[in-house]
């Protein structure tokens, strides 16, 4: 059993399908208090930011601690959860037809052991159809997605290439957490 400290409903479908027993509560760090341009560095510093308030909360005697954040980039620039449907519709046109790069970081605390890994998944997407983001866009589906970015979803039919774990893409880096777990 561990502590999912994410309020992220795939995070918690991923734990789900590889049957890893976890609770589910988090307390919020405000992610818009970090500058910064490098991708990397940003999840980093919001990993780590979720991280130290859920750790002096629960701290990992209980249940070890796992804490995640992604960050979405193409063409440069950092994808953030988009905050309202014009600002996805500009998300969404930036990735279409291009190399986007979905970073992952995570934290996972036991009392013997931190693991900390920051891996990225890179797709290369066709070129998204007008009509199809319109219902995207509509469907709201991309709210409270980094990057309005749903490779599980939306995106998929576009993907023409991926490198990396599509987990990593979908927020949580399982091959690389599950050997961890004993």
């Amino acid at each position: 059993m561990l502590r999912l400290a994410s309020s992220s409903i795939t995070r918690a479908q991923l734990l789900r399908a590889v049957g890893i027993p976890f609770l589910q509560e988090s307390i919020d760090f405000d992610e818009d208090s970090i500058v910064s341009s490098c991708p990397k560095n940003f999840v980093y510093q919001a990993t780590l930011g979720k991280y130290r308030v859920n750790y002096e909360r629960y701290g990992c005697n209980d249940y070890p601690l796992l804490v995640a954040d992604t960050v979405v980039t193409a063409g440069g620039k950092i994808l953030r959860k988009a905050k309202d449907e014009a600002d996805a519709r500009t998300i969404l046109e930036i990735q279409s037809g291009c190399e986007v790069a979905i970073i992952t970081c995570m934290i996972y605390k036991t009392p013997r052991l931190e693991l900390l890994d920051i891996s990225s998944t890179h797709y290369f997407f066709n070129t998204f159809d007008p009509e199809a983001v319109d219902a995207y866009l509509q469907s709201g589906e991309w709210k409270g997605k980094a990057g309005a970015c749903m490779v599980e979803g939306f995106c998929k039919s576009y993907i023409r290439e991926t490198r990396g774990y599509e987990s990593t893409a979908m927020g949580l880096s399982i091959e690389i957490l599950k050997p961890f777990l004993s």
